[in-house]
């Protein structure tokens, strides 16, 4: 079900509040959006870059899979090697002026790791000695945390070479996202050149290799030839020693990608639902981020009832004395449906006022370094998946300011 109601743009009216998002959409250049599968990531990720943009900013939403009609409305082309601008035309649709500007990309990690290739290089025929190599299109297979460690990659090369302000990324679901944000650790490890010179014929300078290393080299040959065939060790070799003298300047990327990360430049935004799974999803990557010091900023809760937006009862509604018997049936049966209401309204009040509390423990000095303090929001319930701009728009204004409930 698309939201397709205009955006209600009330800046000045006195009961708007700014939330903790909105000096984060201001101020940092990145904000990483995560969350269980399906509490709304990837819709939260182009609010945010909505409001950015309205804001006068250059954004960028680099997404991982966003629904169909979503990218549709986003102009996100399913396979494009860069970031697509959002059309000025339908950003003239969202009812509210947009000084700045809006791309999206869907991530390509094939696109990513071979432009970093390149870079690093500096050679064609040494790129294209790695492009053609029949590993190059598994590496994912080889290198743990390989496919994670591109989309780090994007992230810092998009967010340092001055193109946009702000760069916002949608992450996959919080398991899988942790291996994004271990990745430059991890791959950092795996090119340590005392590892990968045992698959080499030569060392890192071009001289042939002591007895000790030569020695682990014919083991490590002999074991991966009897498990996988003397074609596959080939191909290693051939596909590492490509890579040789790369590896340095790769290790420095991927220092750099955590520097920017545990930054004070950049913020992680948890997204959640009133769901009890999503709920304890959100609290293991809470932890996860104090224990690998990324500034965590606070929770979104998303598809929320915790505001009732000043709505009355049906015990408002004043009946004529002379009213037929079914009248006064409909109206108790709609008193009791909203009993229910309150009661769901009450219960997401509650468990925004619990991650308040959760944001406040957790909460990183990096992401609010002028003492904001963790913080939790509620979106509203809009009836359906936001699949327009429209749609987006009405979030980003909930998501950057506050109604009083």
């Amino acid at each position: 079900m698309s939201s397709s109601r205009p955006p209600d743009v009330r800046p000045s009216l006195p009961d708007l509040q700014p939330t903790f998002l909105e000096p984060l959409i201001r101020d940092k250049r990145v904000i990483v959006c995560c969350g269980a599968g399906g509490v709304g990531k990837t819709t939260t990720a182009a609010a945010i870059g909505v409001a950015s943009a309205v804001a006068g900013r250059k954004a960028l939403v680099l997404t991982i899979d966003p629904a169909r009609r979503l990218a549709e409305a986003m102009g996100i082309p399913e396979s494009s090697r860069a970031p697509s601008p959002v059309p000025r035309v339908k950003l003239a649709t969202i009812g509210a002026p947009v000084s700045g500007a809006l791309d999206a990309w869907m991530l390509s990690p094939e696109v990513v790791f071979e432009t970093m290739v390149r870079r690093l290089a500096g050679d064609e025929a040494r790129v294209q000695a790695i492009l053609a190599n029949r590993l190059y299109q598994h590496l994912s297979r080889i290198v743990a945390g390989m496919q994670e460690y591109t989309a780090a990659e994007a992230l810092y090369t998009l967010s340092t070479e001055g193109k946009y302000d702000l760069v916002v990324l949608d992450t996959p679901p919080s398991r899988n996202a942790l291996a994004f944000l271990e990745a430059p650790r991890r791959l950092s490890m795996f090119l340590d050149e005392r590892v990968v010179g045992v698959f080499l014929p030569k060392d890192a300078a071009g001289q042939k290799k002591g007895a000790i290393v030569r020695a682990a080299s014919d083991l490590v040959e002999r074991v991966f030839t009897k498990a996988f065939g003397e074609g596959f060790y080939k191909d290693l070799s051939d596909f590492l020693g490509a890579f040789s003298g790369m590896f340095g300047g790769m290790r420095a990327h991927a220092e750099a990608v955590r520097e920017l990360l545990s930054s004070d430049q950049a913020a992680f935004v948890l997204v959640t639902t009133p769901e009890p799974a999503a709920l304890a999803e959100a609290g293991f990557f809470q932890d996860k981020l104090t224990e690998l010091g990324l500034p965590f900023a606070g929770y979104v809760l998303n598809r929320s009832w915790a505001y009732t937006r000043g709505f009355v009862g049906p015990e408002e509604i004043a009946l004529d004395p002379g009213a037929a018997e079914h009248e006064r049936v409909a109206l108790k049966k709609l008193s009791q449906l909203a009993d229910g209401e309150r009661w769901r309204a009450q219960r997401d009040r509650d468990l925004l006022a619990r991650l308040r509390m959760e944001a406040a423990r957790g909460a990183s000095p990096q992401a609010h370094p002028d003492g904001f303090g963790g913080a939790a929001i509620a979106t509203p319930h809009l009836g359906g998946a936001v699949e327009d701009l429209a749609g987006l728009a009405e979030l980003a204004r909930n998501l950057v300011h506050l109604e009083n409930a």
